[in-house]
């Protein structure tokens, strides 16, 4: 019932919550496709740099909108005061985390269906391996899902958590190869981008769509699962503690 609760919550509002990000992501594509429309990618054969902007735009909006989900909601409810209503009944830390990840991953998964829609118009479908587009994407919305969790959990009011998302979710999203490929960076810039997790998420899905990337799918693979397992056992042990939600 919780995360029926939280999908109704954010599909109640469904132009505001997934319309708008599906029409920020192809505005995205319109400004820069239209820029570097001609252009092939290095690395990519015959991948023109449209084709190669897409998958980029359908997991930055898999992960924004999956944190902002989880993070939006907690945080919401401390303002109001109504968390106390769901801290009174018999659910367990973990009924805690499936609901309000569970509920991220269906938002952030719907957006990037959207996004990935309405691209076709602009660019041809280029499908190699759909289950690794599968995996990263589902992966992809769960860790973030989880990091949304901890930011609200860690913040009191929005003004906190918009902190942990324009100093860490929006940086770390935007320097992870959704515009470009790490080949064009110089050597310092190239290294630093390897120890970035959301680039191995981007760049794992770019593999499932044209199967090819910037490093082997398997190490994004472990990367990925890796960052979320982390993050979930972290938030699980906060829940379980109660951290910030017994004040």
């Amino acid at each position: 019932m919780l995360l029926y609760k939280e999908v109704l919550r954010f599909w109640r509002v469904a132009f505001q919550t997934i319309a708008a990000p599906v029409l920020t992501a192809v505005l995205y594509l319109l400004i820069f496709g239209n820029v570097l429309t001609r252009q092939s990618m290095p690395g990519y054969e015959g991948v023109t740099y449209v084709a190669f902007l897409v998958p980029g735009l359908v997991m930055m909006s898999v992960l924004q909108n999956a944190f902002a989900n989880s993070a939006s909601s907690l945080v919401q409810s401390k303002i109001m005061g109504n968390l106390v209503f769901i801290q009174v009944t018999p659910l367990t830390y973990w009924h805690w985390y499936v609901a309000y990840v569970g509920a991220s991953i269906v938002r952030g998964l719907l957006v990037g269906l959207g996004v990935y829609a309405v691209t076709l118009f602009y660019a041809p479908a280029h499908v190699a391996a759909p289950l690794w587009i599968a995996v990263f994407a589902f992966l992809g919305a769960a860790l973030m899902g989880a990091l949304g969790l901890l930011a609200g959990l860690w913040a009191d009011k929005f003004d906190q958590m918009a902190v942990f998302q324009n100093f860490i979710v929006m940086p770390m999203t935007f320097l992870a190869g959704v515009f470009y490929s790490v080949h064009n960076l110089p050597g310092i810039w190239k290294s630093l981008s390897h120890f970035n997790p959301f680039f191995y998420m981007i760049d794992g899905l770019r593999y499932g769509f044209f199967g090819v990337s910037d490093s082997s799918p398997w190490l994004s693979l472990a990367v990925t699962t890796g960052s979320f397992l982390a993050v979930t056992l972290l938030v699980l042990h906060l829940l379980k503690t109660g951290y910030k939600l017994r004040q």
